[in-house]
Order: structure tokens, then C-alpha cells, then sequence
């Protein structure tokens, strides 16, 4: 499955814009991807293992969030997911970011 990874991110993929990962569900994909990719895990996932609130995980188009199983959603190798780290506005709130560098820069 490809998964099109964000500007910020792309030092950590060593700057691939898209990155091919196997899984059966989105979990394993992402279980995959952060083995492969090591630094993205801090990236994209709290210390509990869950994924960062500020990360937007699409499905083929499909907002992550809403659909009914979530990480548990099976995909097939010709799925696509998308990866979109939020930027929110206001100082607190980016100073919370540990997406990439981009807040740091404001």
C-alpha cells in the first residue's frame, strides 16, 4: 500500500514523498511504516500508542476518524493513505506540536 507522506515528515523517509508498506489494517500498515521509519513513531504516535490528535489519516479519501473500525480497517495493496499533520492557529497550541519543525519556524 503507498502511503503519501507529508512535507514535514519527508526528512524522516528520507525524503520520499510516497513510501510502499504491507499490512492487512491500517494498525499493521502504520506498525510497518514506524519500523521501517523509526522517527516517524514519535511523530505520529503518543507514548501510549495512540495516534498524535493532531495527525489526519486519510483511507482513500476517507477521513480515518470516521470510519467505523478506524486503525482496525482492513486495506488492500491498492489502497492509498494519506498522512496530513493539522497546523492550528495561536502560540499554545502550536508550541504542543512535535509534528516537524514547521510550528518552531512561526
Amino acid at each position: 500500500m503507498n502511503i503519501h507522506i507529508p512535507t514535514p515528515l519527508r526528512t524522516y523517509t528520507a525524503g520520499a514523498e510516497t513510501v510502499s508498506v504491507p499490512g492487512a489494517t491500517v494498525a499493521e500498515v502504520f506498525s510497518n511504516l514506524t519500523t521501517e521509519y523509526p522517527e516517524l513513531k514519535q511523530q505520529l504516535f503518543s507514548n501510549d500508542g495512540k495516534l498524535r490528535s493532531f495527525v489526519n489519516v486519510y483511507l482513500n479519501d476517507e477521513d480515518l476518524r470516521y470510519l467505523p473500525e478506524k486503525e482496525a480497517t482492513t486495506v488492500a495493496q491498492a489502497d492509498e493513505l494519506t498522512i496530513i499533520p493539522s497546523i492550528a492557529g495561536g502560540a499554545d497550541r502550536m508550541a504542543e506540536c512535535v509534528c516537524c519543525s514547521c510550528c518552531s519556524l512561526l
